[in-house]
This record gives C-alpha cells, structure tokens and sequence, in this order.
C-alpha cells in the first residue's frame, strides 16, 4: 500500500499513535473496529492515537501493523524478517514453540494503568500468541505444533475464567475462539475427524459468548468448509446457511467471496453440479470488487483472492468428476497458500487428470504432492492422496503408479 507523507513524517517524529490514527482513518476504519480486531477498547484505541512522542508498548505496535496493513518500521519495530534473521532462525524449533505462550503473555507496560487497558493488552497479546503459532502452520507438522497450541488454548480459558467484568470477559472469549478454530484446523490436517468437529463447535460456541457474530460466521464457515471436505455436503450447506444468517447483512465482498466458495465446496460435496457453479461465479465476481489494500474482515485469517477461488474450482471438479474445471484453472489456483495448502490443489488437478484417462500426468502429480504430506506428517494430505489411489480401479499398474504405491504404504500416522 503507499505511504503518505503525513504518515511518514509523523513516523520520522515518533508520533507512531498518529501514524496509526491516519492509517486507520485512510482505510475508513473506526475506532470501535481496530479495537475489535486488536482485541482492545475504543476508548484504549482513542488513548493510543494521543500519546505524541511518548513510549508505546511494542507488542501493541506490533498489532497494530498487523491489522493496519503497514510496514512495522513506520510504528518504529524491527523488521519482521530482521527479527527473524537475528535469532528466531538459529533457536531449537520445540525450543521456539514452547516460548512463543511465554512471550506472548510477557505483562506489557501500559499507557494508562487502567483495568480496562490491562485487560485490553491481555486480551492483545494472547491474540499475538495464535497469531504466531497460525504462522507456524505453514512449517512446522500439525502433529508437533498442535500440543503447545493446545496449551495455548488451556490458558486463554485460564485467563477468560479469572477476568472480572463481562467486557473483558467478551474480548477473551473471542480470543478463546480463534486458538480454538486453530486447533480444529490442525486436527483437520493430522486426519483427526472427531477431535476438529469438536474444536471448531468450541470455536462457534466461544464466538457467541463474545457477542462477536462476524467471528461466529467465520467459525460456522470454518466448520462448513471441513463437512464439505470430508464429503458431508448437506451438513456443510446447513453450516453456510447459519454463516450468512449470523452476518445478518453485515457481509463485505471479501467475506461474500469467502462464503461463496465455501458454499460451492459444499454443493460439490453433495453432488450438486450446477449449484456449485453459481456459488463459484458469485464468489469470483465478489473478489474480483476487492482492493489490494482492504483488509480482511475476519483479521485472525489471511486475506481471500482470486486465486483461492481458483483452487475453489479446481477442488469442485475433483469431487463432481470434471476434468475441465479440475485442469481449467490449475495454473491460477497453484498460486494459493503455502506448501500443504498447494499440495492439496495439486491431488485435486491429479484428480483431474485421472478423469481425463491421464493416468501418468496424475500419478506424478499425486506423488509430488504426497511427498509434501509425508515431509509435515499431513494426514489431509495422505487421505486425498489414498482416495485417488481407489480411484483408479483397473487391474494394469504402470510403473508410476507402483511408485506411489510404494510411497504410500511405507508411510503410517
């Protein structure tokens, strides 16, 4: 995004509550709704865009530029990758899991010694502390990450338990919330069915006690999304129902564009051909109305593009059995995610190809792929990989396909 001048030269000046007030005002954002995203009060929004030249904490500045969009050099941080170079890259990676809880609750100093701002900042940097470990996801096997995020989760519910008043109650619910989906979402990865059901209807039922239904809709789409990929499409259709009834005409492009895709996935799951195509244009004419620069309206989750559309497609015809949609956009869709997340569109177009009668172009792409979940211990990945193996039926094994074969069965959760 372009940097005005006023936010520079308020940056140079270390007025960094200014930069975040132009900022905030640039991307017509209220007070009201940079505190919810940053788990903080409007009126501790309001406090932080007044303190001048005075100190700020740096975890708040850190959120801050998250949720802002902006370079973290401009609030006076270090650098993401510069961080990153000067230590995190050289500790012992259980080392690093294990500290990310402890440094996400280090007590901040606040502005103003309030209860209302300490449990603001609690509540922020808590948020942090998913955040982080949701980043991890795309380096480190579910399997090794999913324990200390579930002691993550074991002490935001500490927290929420022990908070006095119901607004501060609120904000760490929502926070209980999002560690929860985050949970459910590496279950899903590690093939845990019954324990990802169970975390993301914790995820749903925490959103609700927030009073947060933008964060509820996420969840219950969430949920759709894992129904549809485990083939329940009619259970998935009733959760994106509930979604767009919790958004109650709250819902944005970004998040129409979500939905729909998810609705698509789901009729795919259920068989629905012409369905899933409506929802696929509706959800790639939404995105195409999006703005680099408009942030998520869920800020705990990346943004949503035409590319994931995309991979939206080409996962629709890898269910219904359509070798045009599954190979009519593989190019595009492979430009989404990281390594497991590609690796599924890539079993997806492999899907494809099979359709087609291409058994060799399929079997080198479902080996490619299953390297990829052998290498983070992806149970998602490996199931796709074993329900394309049923899928080819026919007596003659060609080389390539004893290959994955061997690769496969050598391989056990």
């Amino acid at each position: 995004m372009s940097i005005s001048p006023k936010v520079r030269e308020a940056s140079r000046a270390r007025d960094y509550g200014k930069v975040i007030e132009l900022t905030r005002t640039s991307a017509r954002m209220t007070q009201t709704q940079l505190g919810e995203a940053c788990g903080m009060s409007q009126s501790a929004i309001s406090r932080l865009e007044k303190r001048g030249a005075r100190s700020y904490a740096t975890d708040v500045l850190a959120t801050m530029a998250t949720h802002l969009g902006i370079p973290r050099t401009l609030l006076g941080l270090a650098p993401l990758a510069q961080t990153q170079q000067e230590g995190y890259e050289h500790v012992e990676r259980r080392g690093f899991l294990g500290g990310v809880v402890a440094a996400a609750v280090t007590p901040a100093l606040p502005a103003v010694h309030d209860h209302a701002d300490e449990a603001s900042l609690q509540a922020a940097a808590l948020r942090l502390g998913t955040a982080a470990y949701r980043r991890l996801d795309a380096s480190v096997p579910s399997r090794e990450l999913a324990e200390a995020v579930r002691s993550h989760v074991r002490l935001v519910q500490t927290v929420t338990r022990s908070a006095s008043r119901d607004g501060q109650r609120a904000r760490l619910a929502a926070v209980c919330s999002e560690a929860a989906s985050l949970v459910g979402w590496l279950s899903w990865d590690m093939g845990d069915h019954g324990s990802a059901r169970s975390w993301y209807g914790s995820a749903i039922k925490a959103a609700r006690a927030a009073g947060n239904p933008l964060l509820a809709a996420y969840q219950a789409g969430s949920l759709a999304q894992f129904e549809a990929d485990t083939g329940n499409g009619v259970r998935a259709l009733h959760l994106t129902m509930t979604a767009r009834r919790l958004l109650d005409g709250r819902t944005t492009a970004v998040a129409g564009a979500w939905l729909a895709s998810v609705q698509a996935l789901a009729h795919a799951a259920a068989g629905h051909e012409r369905e899933a195509d409506r929802a696929l244009v509706a959800s790639r004419a939404l995105s195409e109305k999006l703005s680099p620069a408009e942030p998520p309206p869920w800020p705990w989750v990346f943004a949503f593009d035409e590319s994931k559309v995309a991979a939206a497609r080409v996962t629709c015809g890898a269910r219904l059995s359509l070798s045009g949609w599954a190979l009519g956009m593989d190019v595009e869709a492979l430009a989404t995610g990281h390594a497991k997340q590609r690796s599924l569109v890539v079993l997806d177009i492999a899907a494809g190809h099979l359709a087609a009668g291409r058994v060799e172009a399929a079997f080198s792409l479902a080996t490619r792929a299953l390297e990829t979940g052998l290498q983070y211990g992806s149970g998602r990945i490996v199931e796709r990989a074993r329900a394309i193996r049923r899928s080819y039926g026919t007596t003659s094994v060609p080389k390539v396909v004893r290959e994955f074969d061997g690769l496969l069965h050598d391989f056990h959760l």
